[in-house]
């Protein structure tokens, strides 16, 4: 045999721990991506729940009020409430929409909640929006933010007593 060939075949049976350095290196490869992305998705998913959980509260808060501008502040306090019961920190907006309608459309909460009200029997869509950004992604790839929205629908009871509806 030739000197090449006899170095050539050293060489293949010289290939003790590539494999191990191979296995470690795609390994991280494909594990790191991964783990990002199941990181990413539970952030994401926290923050659904939060929102979700805010909706559903701010409704029953507002709908056991004495009066509107008291289930108003309620209704702020128990979305806080909520999004720091799941660990998110930053606020959403809380909009009260006519029943049927977009939560786009209706504007932040204020003393006067449109389309809410405490009349007996009366409907409405209790909506919070929050804006989010997915964790160690830049700006430039994500775009401007994401937004997260629940709404609640709210019927008041029809058997509601007090006098202070307004």
């Amino acid at each position: 045999m030739s000197g090449a060939v006899r170095r050539l075949r050293g060489r293949c049976r010289d290939d003790r721990g590539t494999a191990t350095v191979e296995f470690v290196f795609l390994g991280v490869l494909l594990l790191v991506p991964l783990f990002y992305l199941a990181i990413a998705a539970f952030d994401v998913q926290a923050n659904v729940f939060a929102v979700t959980h805010a909706a559903r509260e701010a409704g029953r808060t507002f709908a056991t009020a004495p009066d509107v501008p008291t289930g108003v502040y309620r209704a702020q306090y128990s979305v806080r409430l909520a999004f720091k019961n799941h660990g998110i920190e930053g606020g959403a907006t809380l909009r009260f929409v006519a029943s049927g309608t977009s939560c786009a459309t209706g504007g932040p909460a204020a003393p006067n909640p449109g389309a809410a009200s405490l009349e007996p029997g009366a409907q409405f869509t209790v909506c919070v929006v929050r804006d989010f950004d997915v964790p160690a992604v830049p700006s430039f790839i994500e775009g401007e933010s994401n937004t997260i929205s629940a709404q609640y629908e709210v019927q008041i009871d029809k058997l509601r007593v007090g006098k202070n509806y307004t």
